[in-house]
């Protein structure tokens, strides 16, 4: 790999200040959440020790297993989960996890809730919103966030705003722009939306947060 982790992230972060301007926004409103799936501990300690602070993990597990050692090293780092969440990895997450991102269906969010009360513990949380209603992708349909959102609130779910992941074969604009009138229209400040690909155009229509991995950490590692 010719670029570093250092180097590359600040090349994203370079791209991601000229899609602010180019929106008439502050880069300092957006976080970049760099996603370390599947990344060994050494690359995401590189990005660690070039002060980034923010990062996104797929499995419960996996972050179980590599960032207990890089949180002694670097309390202040901040870790999200932005892949699928089974219900009985609900504690799991609840103790892992600073941020969840991919709370898509009522058992998920009352194991979370109860699990938030029993830990003391409150991860703030993103509906994920399954934007182009692919049958195999999770999330919860456009026209049941209403529903889903009054359930959090009921439950005292600390829900700040909504996540979604495009469909591959579609321009991502229109995605971005349906998840931010859903996120105004239920009073929800935060926006995750953006990867890799198209992070540009998520900046440009008002993502808080964009989750990168591939532009950070280089191709994730075959098994």
């Amino acid at each position: 790999m010719t670029n570093s982790v250092a180097q590359r992230l600040s090349q994203v972060k370079e791209r991601m200040e000229k899609a602010a301007r180019n929106a008439g926004r502050d880069a300092k409103d957006i976080e970049l959440v760099a996603v370390s799936k599947t990344h060994p501990t050494e690359r995401i300690a590189e990005a660690l020790d070039a002060g980034h602070r923010s990062f996104g993990e797929n499995r419960v597990q996996e972050a179980m297993a590599k960032f207990p050692e890089l949180r002694a090293r670097f309390p202040d780092l901040e870790l999200h989960l932005v892949g699928p969440l089974q219900s009985n990895k609900a504690a799991d997450a609840v103790a892992t996890f600073d941020v969840i991102q991919t709370v898509d269906r009522e058992k998920i969010a009352r194991a979370l809730a109860k699990e938030m009360e029993r830990q003391g513990r409150s991860p703030r949380c993103f509906l994920q919103v399954n934007t182009g209603e692919e049958p195999q992708k999770a999330g919860v349909a456009p026209g049941d966030v209403g529903a889903m959102v009054a359930l959090c609130r009921d439950l005292g779910l600390p829900l700040r705003g909504l996540m979604c992941i495009p469909p591959v074969e579609e321009p991502p604009a229109p995605h971005f722009a349906l998840l931010r009138q859903l996120a105004q229209r239920h009073e929800l400040p935060l926006l995750s939306m953006g990867m890799s690909n198209d992070f540009e155009t998520a900046v440009e229509l008002g993502a808080s947060h964009v989750r990168v991995g591939t532009a950070i950490f280089g191709e994730r590692p075959k098994p």
